[in-house]
């Protein structure tokens, strides 16, 4: 029976064949739909739920519950475009963001638009979760990394939430705006809108791990890629609600920017679920990593002609891990980069990007529910691309005025 591994003419040689047997998103296709499930919790339930409570607290519960509700509906539904889109040709696969951007807008234009987006969505997020780790810290088996990253998340998702639940409500709780001014409270909800895009992206990994399952004419990969992204975001839903709901009801206006902290009591407790989050975000780190080093190498072996080789991959994702690293230490404003990155690159990638691509290659009719269906969900994303970067400026800015380098 023939795949659709690769198209049924091959025509690449017996070099570029290793090579792309080489490279990490290419290398294998054996993975299952329950892999696919647990990559993309991964890569969905990360640092940016710890921020919901905050965010909740700069929109308000009318704002807020509107926005977190549209924003799971809106990426599901961009999602299932990306799982269809990766094997909308016969005989060939979009194994990568990129390829799929060269076949909507060309191989030039697609390049462009896709790949800057791409890299400052992967790099941003490896920041943040750097961030997020030494935080927490205060108090190839890839596939197994990241299921323990995803049942870690589930777990340290639900401490939050329960503790909060368990605590109830302050005895001074207050749910009017954080800010006195007009202008600080509209720029503050300008960056709770990033931290909401933040937390509902994962769309920049979905077709290197849809890369991952093996796939025939009579069973496609999107069919078991499709059901772990059933699972993933109903776990997606039941992490994101109770503990934006939950945190927010219970500490009204005074939550922080990572609900962990506010929670201190039990110590024990909030410890443990500060545990599982360096857990979790080392293998988020993986998982958002990885196509970084698939583009690295790429380049390194197929356009500068380096050998592939063990010593090549280990000096490659050190110095990426060092420089992500270093900004981390330098620039560790959680809520604000959430903000800022949020709006900045994972709404377009996640929110729209996959809308437009879907526009151009299946065009569909004008006015039609689809039509009207995607430019809703492009207008969404715009807005939060120029708007959420603003707030989340705002709040490095602040941030910043107290901060020491490296301290």
């Amino acid at each position: 029976m023939t795949t659709h591994n690769q198209p049924q003419n091959d025509a690449r040689t017996a070099e570029e064949k290793a090579i792309d047997e080489w490279l990490p998103v290419t290398s294998e296709r054996k993975a299952t739909w329950w892999y696919s499930a647990f990559h993309n919790i991964t890569a969905m339930v990360g640092a940016g739920v710890l921020g919901l409570p905050y965010a909740m607290s700069e929109l308000g519960w009318g704002p807020g519950v509107t926005i977190m509700i549209l924003s799971w509906v809106i990426t599901l539904y961009t999602l299932w475009q990306m799982v269809e889109m990766h094997e909308m040709v016969p005989g060939k696969r979009f194994d990568r963001y990129h390829e799929l951007g060269q076949h909507a807008f060309g191989e030039k234009l697609g390049l462009w638009i896709v790949v800057p987006q791409q890299v400052v969505v992967e790099v941003s997020t490896c920041i943040v979760y750097m961030v997020t780790g030494g935080k927490s810290l205060n108090f190839h088996s890839l596939s197994l990394i990241s299921l323990s990253a995803a049942v870690m998340s589930l777990s340290y998702s639900t401490i939050a939430w329960v503790a909060s639940v368990t605590k109830g409500q302050e005895a001074d709780v207050n749910y009017g705006p954080r800010e006195t001014s007009t202008t600080a409270i509209t720029l503050s909800s300008f960056n709770a809108l990033g931290d909401v895009a933040f937390a509902f992206a994962g769309h920049n990994v979905v077709l290197e791990i849809q890369a991952t399952i093996p796939s025939t004419p009579d069973k496609p990969s999107k069919k078991p890629m499709w059901r772990g992204v059933i699972l993933a975001y109903l776990v997606v839903a039941l992490c994101y609600f109770p503990v934006a709901f939950s945190g927010y009801y219970s500490f009204g206006n005074k939550v922080d920017d990572n609900i962990l902290v506010t929670l201190q009591k039990p110590s024990w407790l909030i410890a443990t679920a500060n545990m599982f989050v360096v857990v979790h975000v080392i293998g988020s780190y993986q998982v958002y990593a990885m196509p970084v080093f698939d583009m690295l190498e790429t380049f390194l072996v197929k356009k500068l002609r380096f050998k592939p080789s063990t010593v090549l991959r280990f000096t490659t994702r050190t110095i990426y891990v060092g420089v992500t690293m270093f900004v981390a230490i330098a620039v560790p404003f959680f809520g604000g980069l959430m903000g800022f990155f949020g709006g900045l690159a994972l709404a377009p990638t996640t929110y729209y990007l996959p809308c437009i691509m879907w526009l151009v290659l299946y065009k569909p009719k004008r006015f039609g529910l689809s039509w009207c269906a995607n430019w809703v969900c492009i207008v969404v994303g715009i807005v939060l691309m120029i708007l959420a970067p603003i707030g989340g400026l705002r709040s490095i800015i602040l941030s910043a005025k107290n901060y020491k380098m490296f301290s």
